[in-house]
């Protein structure tokens, strides 16, 4: 691969957006472990939050594919590589880059919702012991009043 090309290889898969329109790749090999990718990131992303047990599988699943990412990099950086294999690894790239990316959204909505759903629940409580304070709680009164 001659440089330029090697060059423009790397700006494509650290250009901003390189990700808008890329599909998730349905199979990737990470760690010498072939990966059903797509189907795991629909999987998670189907869940309104992520279950406390999944949660560090999809923690490991990041973490692998953030590893896998930079060893690609680096065998498109320094690996004496044809461009047609160059282009295939940073396809590759691009589709974990797009991965990672649902499944950092992912987290990021279900700490954004479980902390609303404890604001309405802080709120509820705030508002029963007012109410039970001020004497207006509802209940059965005593004396018919």
């Amino acid at each position: 691969m001659q440089e330029y090309e090697r060059k423009q290889l790397l700006e494509r898969i650290g250009r901003e957006g390189s990700t808008l329109g890329v599909d998730i790749p349905e199979r990737i090999e990470i760690q010498g472990e072939e990966i059903d990718l797509r189907e795991f990131v629909f999987e998670i992303k189907r869940r309104e939050t992520v279950p406390a047990g999944e949660r560090d599988r999809v923690e490991r699943a990041k973490r692998n594919l953030r590893r896998e990412r930079l060893e690609r990099k680096a065998l498109i950086e320094e690996g004496e590589i044809s461009f047609e294999t160059g282009e295939s690894v940073a396809n590759a790239i691009i589709g974990i880059d797009r991965a990672l990316e649902a499944l950092e959204s992912l987290g990021a909505e279900s700490v954004a919702a479980e902390a609303k759903r404890q604001e309405a629940a802080d709120t509820k409580r705030w508002m029963d012991f007012l109410k039970k304070a001020l004497g207006n709680d509802d209940g059965p009164r005593i004396g018919g009043r």
